[in-house]
């Protein structure tokens, strides 16, 4: 029944853009619609949508270098619910564990669109609050539960039985489980932010690709990431 949403939905979109047949493109963008939502007709300003695709590419850059078990699906300054824009990735395969290294990377990936506007803007914009969410999120279950820290306790075994809820609050509520957790975001964000001071040409061709096409779907998005690398390499 869910897949047949989904190629119903794909179908419908082809039909609005005048084709007969429905491609990869619609069917990425029929899976965006059933799981995220609506896309809002938003007309940001010149600046903000500046902001918003460096801050996008700036995930995507972070992710192509340090996500190699994943492949990056959707990268769109659209804005659908909550969102301004997305970075959509999943794994290359169905996964049911992942290691601590994959989580890393997750957490590096999430501080992308951070470390952009750190680097090309004065000042962060409250664009990476959803990010700094799910990376709070990320590190607690590393920490708290999965012994990837400097302890092997689990603080989500607290409570009325293993793994009970509430385990962002248990990990901030414990000193050492907190301190551990904002080491290893900060941590998350230096190598974000060196990623993106190596690669800044590949953060602008992401971006300058945003700003013309306003969404890239499955290889357009590595397409520009490696002929911008390319172009680096070449000798003049």
């Amino acid at each position: 029944a869910s897949l047949e949403r989904l190629m119903d939905e794909a179908l419908v979109i082809a039909l609005t853009h005048g084709r007969s047949a429905m491609t990869m493109s619609d069917v990425a963008e029929a899976k965006m619609l059933v799981e995220l939502g609506v896309t809002e007709v938003s007309v940001y300003t010149p600046e903000e949508k500046v902001r918003v695709a460096t801050h996008e590419a700036g995930h995507a850059t972070v992710a192509y270098f340090v996500g190699q078990s994943r492949q990056l699906d959707v990268l769109s300054i659209v804005k659908r619910r909550d969102s301004l824009g997305l970075l959509q990735h999943s794994d290359t395969e169905e996964r049911f564990t992942q290691t601590q290294d994959e989580l890393d990377a997750l957490l590096q990936i999430a501080m992308g669109g951070l470390v952009a506007e750190e680097h090309w803007f004065e000042h962060v914009s409250t664009g990476p609050a959803g990010d700094l969410a799910a990376a709070t999120s990320i590190g607690a279950q590393m920490i708290g539960a999965c012994g990837m820290g400097e302890s092997l306790i689990s603080v989500a075994a607290a409570g009325d039985g293993p793994l009970s809820g509430g385990l962002i609050d248990k990990v901030l509520g414990d000193k050492a489980a907190r301190a551990e957790l904002d080491a290893l975001l900060l941590s998350s964000r230096e190598i974000a932010r060196q990623i993106v001071a190596d690669h800044t040409d590949v953060v602008e061709a992401l971006r300058d690709a945003l700003l013309e096409r306003d969404e890239l779907v499955g290889t357009e998005i590595s397409d520009v990431i490696e002929a911008r690398l390319v172009e680096v390499t070449t000798p003049r």
